[in-house]
């Protein structure tokens, strides 16, 4: 379905090397500023119509104050699951790997990501460092569980976010963004009075503190969610110590419908402005409960929810200590799955394999 897959992505950010990508974005931007198109000048002014609700926000003093109550919460950590209460403000390392400092991977236009997201000009797409999920498959290991990134100032994502802007993408799309959640916001804070007018998309693993989601409320526009296990021990196998994900995941997906509600693109551009965009991973052997997720879904948010059934599970990382996921799945096993969704009464699915 994509172009260009994240995984390809990546290995293209690792053979430039970290460092000198960074560089390499900062430069490209800046000269990319001067010669923008009358087409990408128009799409700027036609964003500029839609403005998001965290510029209220920002004026209004409120970001600043809940990013201030989210940065005094790492002293003894809990924005996430996992709950480890580690002082990640005098420099110890959570069980996501983070400390206080703000790592990230990469910041680029992305074409990987759904076209309602990527539409022309890619969407901009910021990697964080480190992960709490810490799930033996993942094709992103590099950044999410070896912490491969650099240290940057809030003043610096800032200008990510912003030059990201400028040279056209479509949305700020923030990928494993809950252990940094207190930067976002900070940085934020920073990049509207300088003109950050486009869309925020908050995308990630599912496994969210609903107490600390509604400190994101009126702040993200689009949540692009995984909703990866109804089985809490398969999340426990597979994302070690993650057994609670089904229940937080349910509760964090209720949370954010009620945020943003259901997610449709633009009738007239095809992009995405607003809403929950849940994306579910399908699994060999059906280990993470394709079928309850589905049924969930349709059971407890509206049945027109976006739902992108994904077809492009490789096993990478440690999936080779686990036979049962040490393989690709097969096509039957996805239209399984798709047949479960519509019989559930879906009817907003993304398909990825027939």
């Amino acid at each position: 379905m994509y172009k260009h897959n994240r995984r390809k992505f990546l290995r293209t950010i690792a053979a430039v090397g970290s460092a000198a990508l960074a560089n390499n974005f900062f430069l490209q931007s800046v000269y990319s500023d001067t010669s923008l198109t009358p087409n990408k000048h128009a799409m700027l002014k036609e964003k500029s119509k839609q403005v998001p609700k965290y510029v209220d926000m920002q004026q209004s003093g409120e970001l600043k104050a809940r990013a201030e109550i989210l940065y005094e919460r790492m002293r003894s950590c809990d924005l996430c699951p996992r709950d480890c209460e580690t002082d990640r403000l005098s420099g110890q390392r959570g069980d996501c790997n983070a400390n206080s400092d703000l790592e990230i991977s990469s910041a680029s236009a992305h074409f990987g990501e759904e076209r309602e997201l990527v539409g022309r000009n890619g969407s901009g797409t910021i990697f964080f460092t480190n992960c709490s999920m810490l799930c033996v498959f993942c094709i992103n290991y590099e950044v999410s569980q070896l912490g491969h990134g650099r240290v940057y100032s809030i003043r610096q994502l800032a200008d990510m976010m912003l030059l990201l802007q400028r040279r056209g993408c479509h949305n700020i799309n923030i990928v494993s963004p809950s252990h940094y959640v207190p930067h976002i916001l900070m940085a934020l804070d920073r990049a509207v009075p300088a003109g950050l007018r486009i869309p925020l998309v908050y995308n990630t693993s599912g496994w969210e503190k609903a107490e600390v989601l509604e400190f994101l409320d009126g702040i993200v526009d689009i949540y692009l969610a995984d909703f990866k296990y109804a089985d809490p021990e398969a999340a426990d196998k597979y994302s070690p110590g993650a057994v609670c994900y089904p229940e937080v995941a349910q509760k964090a997906m209720i949370e954010m419908n009620r945020q943003v509600g259901v997610a449709h693109p633009d009738t007239d551009s095809g992009l995405m402005h607003r809403g929950l965009m849940i994306r579910h991973l399908v699994m060999p052997g059906n280990v993470a409960r394709s079928d309850r997720v589905m049924r969930w879904i349709a059971n407890n948010l509206p049945h027109d929810t976006y739902v992108n059934i994904m077809s492009q599970y490789t096993p990478m990382f440690k999936a080779f200590d686990y036979p049962e996921i040490a393989r690709r799945i097969t096509r039957s096993e996805y239209n399984n799955v798709v047949s479960i969704a519509r019989g559930a009464g879906l009817t907003n699915l993304r398909l990825q394999m027939q």
